[in-house]
Formats: C-alpha cells, structure tokens, sequence
C-alpha cells in the first residue's frame, strides 16, 4: 500500500488530467470506428445483392446506409484528428523520441482518411449517375481504404506494446529503425484481426439492432426484414470466429507481454495451477475479494494444461507493473468483453440454428429484443478492449522502454483540467448534432415509406444523392420510389 501511495505522489500534476483527456477522447471516437471500418463491406453486400436479384429494396436500404456512412466518416474525421494532435500535445516525450521509428502507422491511417473520403464522395455521386455495374465497382475499393486505416493504427498501438525495430543509443534514443519491424511487432497480427473482426461484429449488430427495434414495434415489412437479415447475418457468421481470435490474442499476451496478462487476471504470485477469477478484486497485499473463483482454469486456458505456469504481477518491480486498482479495471474490463463476446455467440448460435431448421427468422420477442441490445453490447465490448489493452500496458506507454509520466507534456495541469472541460462540451454538440441528423433522415425516409405504402407521392424523393443537390421536382410530378419507374430505376443504379 506504501509502494501505491509512493509511486502516486511521484507522478506528475498533470499527469491525471492528461491521460482522461486522452481515454475521453479515445473512448467517444471508437464509438464510430465500427461502422466507418466495417459500414462500407455491409453497404456493398447490400448493393451487390440488390443489383444481382434487380431488389429495389435491397438498393434503397444500400443508398440510406451510404448516406450514413458519409455522416458519420465526417465526425470520425474530426474526432480522429483530435486524437492525432492530442499525441503531440499530451505526449510530447513519446513522440518526440519514438516518432521516427512507428510514427508511420499514423501516415498510413491520414493517407487512408484521405483516400477514403474520396471513395466516399464518388460512391454517394455515383448514385443513378452511373452505370450500375461502374457504380458498384467504384465502390469496392472503400473496405479496403477502411481497413488500411485500421492498419496504421494498429501498427502503432501493436509497436507501443511489443516494440521493436530499432537499437538504443548511449542517451537512450532510438537509432538503426528497421520500419518493417517496427510495424510488424509480434502483436500486431493478432490485434489486427482481433480489431477487423469486432469491427464487423459491431457495426453488422448495431446496424440490425435498428430494424430489430422496428420489428418489436410491429414493422414486419420486407424493407425491415431484409435490413436485418443481411448485416445480422454477416455478424452471426464473424462472432465465433472473433471469439476464436479473442482466445488467440489473450494466449499471445501470455506468452509477449506476461505482465499485463497477470493483470489482466489479477494474479498476483507467479505459480501453477492458477485459478481464474470471474471479477474480483485485487488489494496492493495481493489478497482478491468478490468474484467467482473457479479452481485451476486460468493455467488451463493460458496453456492448456492445469501445471501451466503463469506470470504474477510480483515478477517485476512495483514500478514497472500495473497498480493493483489498474489491475483491478483491466480485470473487469477484460471479464466484461468475454462475458459480452460468450453473450453474442450464443445469440448468432440462436439465429443459426432456427435458419437451418426452418429457413426463417427466429419467432421468439427474446430473440429480437437480444437483437436489438446486441449492437449496443458490442460497443461496450470494444470500449472495455481498448481499456484492457491501454491500462493493462501500465505504467508503460512503450513497453518496457519508456513510462507514461516520462511521456506526459509539461503544460500546467489546470489548463488540461480546462481542455477537458472545454472537449466535453464540443463532443457533446458534435454527437448530439450526428444524432439529431440521423433522427431527421430516419424521420424523412418513414414519412417516404408510408407515402409509397399508401399509394401517395413522396413530396420530397429520393431521386438524388441522398442529402446532397437535388433538381426541384414538383410534388404532383413525383415519381413514385414504390411504382415501377422507381424500381426500375433503383435496378440501374
């Protein structure tokens, strides 16, 4: 307890505030990750199936999901940049000593941003401007453009926690980088794919979660059914496989950073036949309180064996391992995204195995009402990821190289307590206005839905990109999205 209270009061001022400003930061952006890495594959899915059955549904459903995607690519535009420059000015030691040897990852991810925007810019003009086959072939370069950023920022983050690639000189500064090295670290193909696959996950269950809400309301239309289908579909099919992966990348903690493993799972004494703790705490005299403990399985899950010996927080010096409340926070975090993921396959289980039997969608309200909590589920799952991967790592924001606090910028921790304040406010107008938006765009398509449904015409129709410039069309001189002008229409874009 001495050592904790030792270790706090040599920390500097600004140290606290800093990193909240950062873990805000971080936690608002990822919520929009998700669908800007994985909302571009689902939109295209949709696309194809809809120019390759003539499905005017399948195509209105790929043209709103398009409008979307752009709406939310530009806040995490601004979010993402907000993100980059906090690097510089939060963690000035880091960058300035270690930004030669992976500051690469984040030239990737701007190129990536940029590359993408353009994707996206000609993907939404594209609509009933070009030639359907030209249209969809556009587009498909965008999961790429995706993926590349995920790259970038992964490369960086797998380099901050197994970094490599470079020799230290007689200062300590990095000499002779190897940027191949540096961006293939031996955790960075596990983060990689552990991050691609909970992206499609999320975004395939947070996009269906809409139209599952919509079918608890009485909405059993084809429109609403085939909403859910297809990205609920696609996120059945990647969650045993993400609970694979998830499995793979704690096994490799294990084995590359043990450390933040025994923190992870609060072990304390380096030893065999380790029991595993279902969330618990742990006291800085090693003691765990609460929590469900279940004899030996934490040695069998590490290596498949209960005489597996796994690494305790002890095995290092107090200075260099997580403090017993950050090992208790990356412990539940970790605990909580297991518990979600155990959650999540049970449900694609559900869905997999009535479709099989009956090649219809479950009839259960508990099956929908799942659905339409998954999506929700699945961002806490990536938020408390991101947790147990950023304060699993303490105090070392390079691995065994360099500490947070040596890191930290030496701005005055007031003036950080007031950036917060001030970054608090600005996210809340940006994700109200982002929520507002889309609220108003699905107010509109209702009002055009039941407008087609009750054989009227739409005042204002989607003849266009969707809020972008469209042509006055007079109300009596409409065309119909519902008749076959539309359809037909619809079947060429």
């Amino acid at each position: 307890m001495h050592t904790t209270v030792h270790l706090l009061a040599e920390a500097p001022a600004q140290l606290l505030p800093a990193r909240e400003l950062m873990a805000f930061t971080l936690a608002s952006h990822i919520i929009l990750v998700p669908m800007g890495v994985a909302l571009p594959f689902i939109t295209l899915v949709m696309h194809y199936r809809g120019l390759r059955h003539d499905d005017p549904t399948a195509l209105l459903l790929a043209r709103r999901w398009s409008a979307v995607m752009a709406i939310q690519f530009a806040v995490g535009v601004v979010t993402g940049t907000v993100l980059s420059f906090e690097f510089g000015l939060l963690w000035p030691g880091l960058m300035g000593r270690w930004g030669d040897v992976f500051g690469i990852g984040f030239g990737v991810e701007a190129w990536a941003f940029f590359l993408e925007a353009v994707l996206i810019a000609i993907y939404l003009y594209g609509w009933r401007r070009l030639k359907p086959r030209t249209h969809f072939l556009l587009g498909l370069p965008l999961p790429a453009a995706a993926l590349l950023g995920a790259f970038g920022i992964l490369a960086a983050n797998a380099w901050m926690n197994t970094p490599q690639g470079f020799s230290l000189d007689s200062d300590g500064n990095p000499v002779d980088v190897n940027i191949w090295k540096a961006i293939f670290t031996p955790m960075f193909g596990p983060q990689y794919w552990h991050f691609v696959v909970a992206m499609v996950v999320t975004a395939g269950y947070v996009v269906a979660g809409v139209y599952a809400v919509g079918w608890l309301r009485g909405r059993r239309d084809r429109y609403h059914r085939l909403g859910f289908t297809v990205p609920f579909t696609i996120a059945a099919v990647a969650t045993p496989v993400q609970f694979v992966l998830g499995d793979a990348i704690a096994r490799s903690v294990f084995h590359k950073q043990p450390v933040k493993f025994a923190a992870m799972e609060i072990v304390w004494e380096t030893d065999t036949h380790v029991p595993e703790y279902l969330f618990g705490r742990l006291h800085p005299d090693g003691s765990i309180s609460g929590g469900i403990k279940i004899p030996q399985l934490d040695s069998i899950l590490a290596g498949f064996r209960p005489d597996t010996k796994v690494t305790g927080l002890t095995s290092v010096p107090a200075s260099d391992r997580p403090t017993a409340t950050q090992a208790t926070i990356a412990h539940w975090a970790f605990d909580i995204m297991v518990v979600i993921g155990s959650l999540l396959v049970l449900l694609a289980l559900w869905y997999g195995l009535v479709w099989l039997r009956h090649r219809r969608l479950p009839a259960s309200k508990w099956f929908w009402r799942s659905a339409a909590c998954a999506g929700v589920a699945s961002v806490v799952a990536v938020e408390t990821g991101w947790i147990t991967t950023e304060v699993g790592r303490q105090p070392w924001i390079v691995y065994q190289n360099m500490r947070v606090a040596e890191a930290v910028t030496s701005t005055r921790s007031t003036t950080l307590w007031i950036m917060l304040a001030v970054v608090i406010v600005v996210y809340a107008f940006i994700f109200g206005s982002f929520l507002a938006v889309l609220l108003k765009m699905r107010t509109r398509w209702r009002l055009a839905d039941e407008q087609r449904l009750a054989g009227h015409p739409v005042a204002a129709p989607e003849t266009d990109t969707p809020y972008g410039p469209r042509p006055p069309v007079p109300a009596a001189d409409a065309p119909d999205p519902g008749d076959g002008s539309a359809s037909s229409e619809d079947g060429r874009s």
